[in-house]
């Protein structure tokens, strides 16, 4: 049985959306999950001293509007394996704009920032404001190195809270669904 992971149901009995993990904290490769081979890719190795600084992953059921499933960090203090699926929960959106994959032109390609449901010693975490300046920038510094020599042009246009990450994932659900159903 293949199972496709970009199908896993959005949402568990909690409510809390999931999130699967392709990259573990760590990691100084980027793994990318390919549902026609139901099996995880190299999709490229980072800069030189550049590692994840926490499990990257995406949002099972929806689909972005770069053509992915959402994008998401996993804002704890522990490392996972490719494939882990965790309930998550938001706690906020870091705005990105790059250049199309393809035909010109720029795209939204926005990063979520969760905190899996189970992480107790992240509980005092309620939104993107209780992380200080400093750790939001080296955030959003990491998300522009990791690419410095692809041809994306990525600019950082912001951070937003919980609200927004929530909003942003029940939009792709719905795009997602769409898509599903042609």
């Amino acid at each position: 049985m293949n199972t496709d992971l970009t199908r896993v149901p959005l949402r568990g009995k909690d409510g809390a959306f999931h999130v699967v993990v392709e990259s573990p904290r760590g990691s100084s490769v980027k793994l990318k999950y390919e549902p026609k081979l139901g099996a995880f890719t190299i999709s490229k190795p980072l800069v030189h001293g550049l590692s994840y600084p926490f499990d990257w992953g995406f949002v099972p059921s929806t689909l972005a509007p770069d053509g992915d499933p959402l994008d998401a960090l996993v804002y704890w203090d522990e490392s996972t394996y490719p494939g882990v699926v965790l309930p998550c929960r938001a706690l906020g959106v870091l705005k990105v704009d790059q250049k199309k994959k393809r035909g010109g032109g720029r795209e939204r390609n926005d990063r979520l920032l969760v905190v899996p449901v189970s992480a107790a010693r992240a509980e005092n975490l309620s939104g993107i404001k209780d992380l200080s300046r400093r750790e939001r920038d080296e955030l959003a510094h990491f998300f522009t190195a990791a690419v410095a020599f692809a041809d994306k042009d990525v600019r950082i246009l912001g951070w937003e809270g919980p609200e927004s990450a929530e909003r942003m994932v029940g939009e792709a659900a719905t795009e997602f669904e769409k898509t599903a159903r042609r």
